[in-house]
């Protein structure tokens, strides 16, 4: 290859990889995480069947929502667990803001006897009050030993409370520590007692 070539090549290889950059910072992000029900700071609109595909399958319609993207969720403070996982009986770094930090920055009414519906891309749901929630130190995930979450592993998000440190989880059975705890979460209701 003479150097003509070569400087041409290497032009358009530099050009074609900061094309794809540009074009992802204009673009928004998609949004990771819709939180529903008693929240007042809404940030995007009602259900869509047409946008809201997989929601709809899970039969969930709402009204105006809150909608998190990555940046969203990261801009939040983060804490650090540590918990035993089930996958491979071996402690993990999970790290991601608190649950209800999280439904602070959506609005939401957060009364100790306030459910939060919990659902992930599969449909699997569980419930969380608030006061279980301040009390147990749940998180939102968004990394697992210092890497992001992919979809069709545990993630991008998981919402969980490191089992290790509640007494009445770590008395369990540790295939038994996470029936609550949702990975690929996607969605949260918030649902007024």
């Amino acid at each position: 290859m003479n150097k003509r070539d070569f400087l041409g090549t290497a032009a358009v290889a530099g050009l074609a990889a900061a094309l794809p950059a540009r074009a992802a910072a204009s673009a928004p992000a998609p949004a990771l995480l819709t939180v529903t029900g008693a929240i007042g700071k809404p940030n995007r609109g009602e259900f869509d069947p047409a946008r809201d595909v997989m929601m709809a399958k899970h039969n969930i319609r709402f009204g105006p929502a809150h909608a998190f993207d990555y940046a969203a969720l990261a801009a939040l403070p983060a804490v650090t667990i540590r918990p035993t996982l089930e996958y491979d009986a071996q402690p993990h770094t999970l790290r991601g803001p608190l649950l209800l930090d999280v439904m602070a920055a959506a609005g939401a009414q957060l009364r100790a006897d306030t459910q939060l519906i919990l659902r992930a891309v599969d449909g699997y749901a569980a419930a969380v009050t608030v006061a279980q929630a301040r009390a147990q130190r749940w998180i939102v995930a968004t990394t697992l030993d210092g890497a992001p979450m992919a979809l069709g592993g545990l993630g991008p998000l998981w919402a969980l409370c490191d089992a290790d440190q509640v007494p009445e989880l770590a008395a369990l059975p540790l295939a038994g520590r996470f029936g609550g705890a949702p990975w690929a979460l996607y969605h949260i209701e918030v649902r007024l007692a």
